[in-house]
């Protein structure tokens, strides 16, 4: 939203009929904001409500954002959805189906992330947020939910089977405009996009990245199934086998049985 360019993107990106999507975080949204990206053909935006009321972890609280929601309702032209988290480090899994509930009551769509814990560990939901995982998901658009079906694996803290196209078909653009995977595997490659060429999308689109077994990165995995008709990636049924990752990648695996257990 910071940037001095962004309608000028939009319309560049929505003028070549291409789907224009923006993430933030909303609190820069006002009337003439919201009128100003409908006027740029922005396709869809998405911000992310941590919990209901702020705390020490996070401010994107549905109190300090509803009345932003709300005038998205009354003036966007654009889709919006509402995501809320579930998983590692979000202490009440109520607030989640709150968010969801009064972003449907606004007419905006809303989906569910699951996230990791802070030791980098993808937990299995407890009984408690797999209800409401399944009330949430249960909401949306049947046409959407093909789209996140890998979510389903990630509740249960299963692996997923797929091709992750980051760095390909998905580039992750940092504020030093280096073309990373994504928001979880910085530094690799660390490529100035201006440098970044077809080589370096056939590399990646070909590259087997060992973290995506355990990936919660919903941008990228939406991108994916379009290479399920390409050849799917093999499934592998003992992911210990698997080549490690490159130093500076991040592997999310199982947490251990008992701490599985002691979850559930």
């Amino acid at each position: 939203m910071l940037h001095p360019d962004l309608d000028e993107l939009i319309a560049r990106v929505s003028g070549h009929g291409m789907f224009a999507e923006l993430l933030t975080n909303g609190y820069f949204l006002t009337k003439d904001r919201i009128e100003r990206l409908n006027a740029a053909g922005l396709s869809r935006l998405q911000i992310s409500v941590d919990n209901v009321m702020p705390d020490e972890v996070s401010k994107k609280s549905l109190k300090v954002l509803d009345k932003k929601l709300q005038l998205m309702s009354e003036h966007a032209a654009f889709d919006v959805n509402i995501n809320s988290v579930l998983g590692g480090g979000v202490d009440s899994a109520a607030d989640a189906l709150t968010i969801s509930r009064r972003a449907r009551e606004l007419g905006l769509s809303s989906t569910v992330g699951i996230i990791h814990d802070e030791h980098g560990q993808l937990q299995p939901l407890s009984t408690d947020e797999r209800a409401v995982y399944d009330e949430i998901s249960g909401s949306g658009p049947v046409g959407f939910s093909f789209f996140t079906k890998f979510k389903d694996n990630l509740v249960e803290g299963r692996p997923n089977a797929w091709r992750c196209r980051a760095g390909a078909r998905y580039l992750y653009i940092c504020e030093e405009g280096l073309v990373h995977y994504c928001s979880q595997q910085r530094g690799y490659p660390g490529t100035p996009l201006l440098e970044y060429d077809t080589d370096d999308l056939e590399r990646e689109f070909d590259t087997d990245k060992s973290c995506a077994p355990y990936c919660t990165i919903s941008c990228v995995h939406t991108i994916s199934p379009f290479d399920h008709w390409r050849g799917p990636q093999p499934h592998h049924k003992d992911f210990s086998e698997r080549p490690p990752a490159p130093e500076r990648l991040v592997t999310l695996g199982r947490a251990p049985r008992q701490d599985r257990l002691d979850r559930a």
